[in-house]
């Protein structure tokens, strides 16, 4: 068994080592939020915190979570309270198909939790997910807005 928490919650799955946890997210656990895009840790899709620290879940192996703490997009917003990252998204219309999005929010409050008051720069070098759709402009305009906002470090 490994034991993990998960968005707040401990969990203990009983899965091979080398599982990706992603898989262990979305198979076992039934946390949908990340998403299976290239399974080589490229696209960022599948990002999610460990400890505190974006990583690309399609390539993590459960064992190097366990004991350890997963935040996933269902528990940046907990209470049902969003987060800055988030309600920027909102309030900039980031996303157009939304796939990838979830990674894309979880990378950029990685980004503005080292970086409060990122240059373009910043997030040219830390926002490395792909949207297919294209909307890096309203991506930086989001994490600019949740910047200024003076809450975004949660």
């Amino acid at each position: 068994m490994i034991q993990l928490t998960v968005n707040g919650r401990s969990r203990e799955v009983d899965v091979e080592p080398e599982m990706p946890l992603l898989w262990v997210l979305r198979d076992e656990l039934d946390v949908k939020g990340p998403k299976f895009g290239c399974g080589i840790a490229q696209c960022g899709a599948c990002t999610v915190h460990v400890n505190g620290e974006p990583v690309r879940s399609c390539s993590f192996p459960v064992s190097a979570a366990a004991g350890k703490r997963v935040l996933t997009l269902e528990g940046l917003a907990p209470g049902g309270r969003l987060h800055p990252v988030q309600q920027a998204w909102i309030e900039h219309q980031v996303p157009q198909c939304g796939y990838c999005q979830g990674g894309q929010i979880l990378a950029a409050v990685a980004l503005l939790r080292k970086k409060p008051d990122p240059t373009d720069k910043d997030i040219d070098e830390a926002m490395t997910n792909i949207c297919r759709c294209g909307t890096y402009a309203r991506i930086r305009t989001a994490i600019h807005a949740a910047a200024k906002s003076g809450k975004a470090r949660a």
